[in-house]
């Protein structure tokens, strides 16, 4: 028994030890690739810190590891280097200027983000609809084209569309002169498509919401250009980050919905609840700066999970476990990357709740059409966050971290601001801010408490590495699930605690949170079970030409 345990032992130790090697050969290759183009922004396999000798609980990672020679692209393992024939082990480390991580992170987001919106264009090229819906004040409908999503129409919920529409192209107008409409609203809009799509091709719809963001704009708008730059910190960009609080919460700090989420995020209590008990300082969940962080911080794990943006948007408002499906649809339908697979899948679980929500229940789940539009919102609205930052003049944001309870005739008194301005910089303070907690004010005051504001500087060398090792992992999404998994982001949440800095108590703080959520919800299992069971493939299948037999069918009825 004890033969055979120290065998187990060392068989793991001579994989760690095989890991490590081609880790770092990875990391050599791109200190080649970086010091040949200053540009390099690849999205490759990144490199872990291994502890060898810990016997690894899962051979999944390393072969994993092994097999795609820690991210090296696969041409690289069988053809030639475009750089040489020099191996990588033998090519010193460039100039440091080409490896600063900070300068390597921005080029990263911004090439996934480029990518992104490419892929949008491709599969919802109406997407920029979404702008209108949250600008156009509440009480109307509008209608968009799905094809490059120009406004066409904006018609009163209450009222008669022929005779009170705005219309954008007029002379669409006389498509409704004349026609009877039902007087239930989902109905009516259901005929205003079937008018118009034959002249303006495909069509989108939908309740105007700009009251839900313009009075927090005209509170809050100011705040714009700090809040992004915390989304920036954890490698978000701004005008995304920002566009989803937007549409999440129009900005509002307290604002509740009907399930009771709160805030930017639109987070439970008990998510709020579980991250208070997780962190080392006092979280406030009522302000919006203290929400940023955290908001930031578990869009940028979700993005190093699926190496794009629009899954990880997606994840948050349908859940890991709706995600993973739409992927696994997507690859079965042939997407060939993460961004196809997801948006061929969420366009595949749209089209079987048309046919039958009851019958294809196992293949969708709770997917529903918010849920396939959430992601065409945020990227629909991020040139208005950019188009508001510049036209709003901003305020800066410092945080000062409480030594001791202050309360709020203190603050007023010391600051000589109203109560009301120290209470737009900080909503949840109504007597008192707590030890521990932030205080948000237009100006540093150290005798208040220390300075904790992490987002009008530079990143630390050290917190800007971590974070793009994190960005760089590039592991099949379905290790992500594996428990297996976990151990590589305990060594990243060590990293990012070990920076000492403010934003790296955040991420370490929301990597634990992400961990729980992961590891003890059985979501692994639920996916794995999906993945490989033969009732699902076979609904899927029957999904598939049932689908084919309804596009045939409303082809030829056109």
């Amino acid at each position: 028994m004890t033969r055979r345990r120290d065998d187990a032992i060392n068989k793991s130790a001579l994989w760690g030890s095989l890991l490590e090697v081609v880790l770092r050969a990875r990391q050599k290759y791109l200190w080649q690739v970086r010091a040949a183009n200053s540009n390099f922004a690849g999205e490759t396999y990144g490199y872990a810190r291994i502890n060898i000798r810990e016997p690894m609980k899962n051979r999944t990672i390393l072969l994993f590891a092994a097999i795609l020679v820690a991210g090296l692209p696969f041409s690289r393992i069988v053809g030639p280097s475009p750089l040489g024939a020099q191996s990588p082990l033998d090519v010193e480390a460039p100039d440091p200027v080409l490896l600063d991580p900070a300068m390597a992170v921005g080029q990263l987001v911004r090439a996934r983000l480029e990518n992104d919106f490419a892929a949008i264009q491709a599969f919802r090229p109406g997407y920029t609809f979404w702008e209108h819906i949250f600008t156009i004040p509440d009480g109307s409908v509008a209608f968009g084209s799905a094809v490059d999503g120009r406004l066409i129409a904006v018609f009163p919920s209450n009222g008669d569309w022929s005779r009170d529409a705005a219309w954008e192209e007029p002379e669409l107008a006389v498509t409704l002169a004349g026609k009877r409409l039902a007087s239930n609203l989902a109905r009516r809009r259901d005929e205003v498509v079937s008018l118009l799509d034959p002249v303006t091709g495909p069509l989108m719809h939908n309740p105007t919401r700009g009251a839900f963001v313009s009075p927090n704009v005209a509170r809050y708008g100011s705040f714009l250009a700090d809040w992004g730059a915390i989304y920036e910190r954890f490698g978000v960009p701004a005008e995304i980050g920002l566009a989803q609080a937007m549409i999440e919460s129009g900005f509002n700090p307290t604002v509740r919905s009907e399930a009771r989420a709160i805030g930017f995020c639109q987070w439970l209590d008990r998510n709020w609840n579980e991250l208070k008990r997780l962190s080392p300082s006092v979280i406030e969940a009522h302000n919006q700066t203290t929400q940023a962080a955290y908001c930031a911080a578990y869009l940028a794990i979700l993005t190093a999970k699926y190496g794009s943006f629009i899954p990880a948007l997606s994840e948050h408002h349908a859940g890991g476990t709706n995600v993973g499906r739409a992927l696994i649809n997507g690859d079965r339908l042939g997407g060939q990357d993460v961004r196809e697979q997801y948006l061929i899948g969420a366009a595949f679980a749209l089209d079987l709740r048309e046919i039958s929500t009851d019958r294809y229940r196992e293949v969708v789940r709770t997917y529903g059409p918010r849920s396939f539009r959430y992601t065409e919102m945020v990227f629909g609205n991020a040139g208005r966050i950019l188009e508001l930052t510049a036209s709003i003049a901003q305020d800066s944001i410092f945080a000062i971290r409480a030594g001791r309870n202050i309360p709020i005739e203190e603050v007023v008194r010391r600051t000589g601001l109203t109560t009301d301005e120290v209470r737009r910089f900080n909503p949840a303070l109504l007597r008192q801010v707590p030890a521990g907690a932030n205080l948000y004010l237009p100006f540093p005051m150290d005798e208040l408490g220390r300075d904790a504001t992490f987002w009008h500087g530079a990143p630390s060398p050290e917190f800007a590495a971590v974070l793009e090792d994190m960005f760089r992992l590039g592991a099949p999404v379905a290790l992500w699930d594996d428990p297996g998994f976990e151990r590589i982001l305990r060594d990243l949440q060590t990293r990012f605690r070990e920076t000492g800095t403010e934003e790296g108590g955040v991420m370490a703080t929301m990597l634990a949170f992400v961990m729980n959520e992961t590891y003890r919800s059985g979501r692994g299992a639920q996916l794995a079970e999906f993945r490989t069971s033969t009732r699902i493939l076979q609904l899927f299948e029957e999904g598939v030409a049932e689908r084919a037999n309804m596009r045939a069918a409303s082809t030829l009825a056109r």
